[in-house]
């Protein structure tokens, strides 16, 4: 027996002694590799007999042995990272599973618990089996006034919650609003309930601006740094018309519409509905006022989710605000869904917000040349406020007023005359032009700002520098640097030096980034 010991100790030693060789070799080859004192004594030998080209040779020698060196330690690293988040999934997925494991056997256990009793109720009563079902609808009764459609069989709608819906605004009529107020006393409704309800503060120019953005396009974009208040105003916006506004926190991983709409699943033959889509399906039912807000809509690409809204709310006519959620229809579809397609309610608006910082990306042009930004970038004073009460809304009485303002109070010939000229000055010096929906866009705004107790060269000047000057970012700014001085001096001649503070300081400080 001791012979086979000695025997098996000779036999695997062969393969251990390999196996101790391989990782001896792999340590003294790395330790080899970052022997910088041998590196050093190399050098010092050879340094007397260099010249100065050589010398210049050596630099770079050195040099590209410290990248591959370094190329070898964040590979090192990057594989290390890789095997410690794979060791963590394994680890969790585990645990998920246990986890699983654990609610199954409860639910069995429940499940089992619940036949017992209802067994043992069945024996005391003298019932046969069969008749169990009946306790248990009596120990379950329906509320007195209960509406029975809603017990139907579910299984025959695929969109269970948009039937609801239609269950729930069956009986509806739509309300009298007795609106009087003008856009003015709108401004300071607002302002006041914001901050007598809510303790938000905003000064009077941030209202107009947001009132006069809503009557230029569907899609307003607050945007600056974190914690200033832009989902804050939205929300209370939505608290101050009586509709809360529907809050769609924006994901890294959306890539397509699905995320703001829904999808259908083929298996189970379900449309997942949205809240999105469950605020613009009631929002079609009434005239209210509504606000859909993107929370950070900047932390996944706009143009990869929102772009078919983008198309469809250009369009000129509201009959051609239609998107398609199903190819096809069914008997039971939703009442106001016509072979599968949904009409955009004209009576919601989307209020994007979006951090500045690096987590996010660059919105396009694209997306901003149908958008109406608004910087909030400075904290609201404290005032005090006249105790306002939130106000009924509804969405064809404020269009009103917008369409009047835009009717009231059109460009001057003079303010036209001089943004046609400025047009000129920036395709000239910067290859910018305005564009036929940017200057739409411009008119209604300042029409609208106007009415709301602001001055028409004040409107032009938020706009030209949120919409045209923003523009300027994408050019060299070192290239441009001397243009911008030129441009300022140019806007100091045609609108005075008082005047277009926002284009001037927005010039300055681009002028800075350089």
């Amino acid at each position: 027996m001791e012979t086979f010991i000695r025997f098996l100790y000779e036999f695997m030693s062969v393969f251990f002694d390999g196996l101790f060789t391989i990782f001896k070799g792999i340590a003294s080859g790395f330790m080899q590799m970052f022997n910088f004192s041998e590196y050093l004594y190399i050098i010092q030998f050879y340094k007397n007999d260099f010249k100065v080209s050589e010398w210049i040779l050596v630099i770079v020698a050195i040099v590209v042995l410290a990248i591959l060196l370094s190329l070898i330690i964040v590979l090192l690293w990057l594989v290390i990272r890789k095997y410690i988040r794979f060791r963590k999934t394994l680890v969790e997925q585990e645990s998920m599973l246990n986890e699983i494991g654990e609610l199954n056997q409860k639910v069995a256990s429940l499940v089992k618990e619940k036949e017992d009793i209802l067994a043992m109720k069945v024996s005391q009563l003298g019932l046969k089996p069969d008749e169990a079902n009946i306790i248990s609808e009596e120990e379950n009764p329906k509320k007195e006034g209960e509406d029975p459609t809603l017990d139907e069989d579910e299984s025959k709608y695929r969109f269970s919650k948009l039937h609801a819906i239609d269950l729930q605004f069956r009986d509806y009529k739509v309300q009298v609003y007795n609106n009087t107020f003008t856009l003015e006393e709108l401004v300071e409704e607002f302002r006041n309930f914001a901050a007598s309800k809510l303790k938000l503060y905003y000064t009077t120019k941030m209202i107009r601006l947001f009132i006069s953005a809503l009557s230029a396009t569907k899609l307003v974009i607050l945007q600056g740094i974190s914690g200033t208040g832009k989902t804050s105003l939205a929300y209370a916006w939505g608290k101050f018309i009586k509709r809360d506004a529907i809050i769609a926190s924006v994901q890294p991983s959306w890539r397509d519409r699905t995320e703001l709409f829904g999808y259908f699943n083929e298996f189970t033959k379900k449309f997942n509905e949205t809240d999105v889509l469950k605020g613009m399906y009631i929002a079609g039912y009434t005239d209210d006022v509504y606000v859909t807000v993107l929370d950070e809509m900047n932390i996944a690409r706009v143009e990869y989710y929102f772009a078919e809204m983008l198309s469809i709310l250009e369009m000129p006519s509201r009959d051609e605000w239609v998107i398609e959620l199903v190819p096809s229809s069914w008997d039971t579809d939703p009442k106001k869904l016509k072979n599968g397609k949904l009409q955009i309610p004209g009576n919601m608006w989307y209020i994007g917000t979006i951090n500045n910082d690096d987590s996010t990306f660059a919105v396009t042009d694209k997306v901003y040349d149908r958008a109406m930004p608004i910087d909030i970038n400075d904290k609201g004073q404290p005032f005090t406020p006249v105790e306002t009460e939130a106000m009924n809304i509804n969405s064809s009485y404020l269009e009103g007023l917008f369409a009047e303002a835009k009717q009231k109070h059109p460009l001057s010939e003079e303010m036209e005359q001089k943004i046609s000229e400025m047009d000129d000055y920036v395709i000239k010096h910067f290859r910018i032009a305005f564009g036929n929906r940017i200057v739409k866009q411009m008119r209604d705004f300042v029409a609208t700002y106007v009415e709301c107790g602001g001055t028409e060269v004040d409107g032009v000047d938020y706009y030209i520098a949120r919409k045209i000057l923003r523009k300027f970012e994408q050019l060299n700014l070192a290239y441009i640097r001397d243009e911008i001085d030129g441009f300022v001096e140019y806007l100091n001649k045609s609108f005075g030096k008082d005047n277009f503070t926002e284009c001037k300081e927005y010039l300055l400080r681009l002028k800075k980034l350089v």
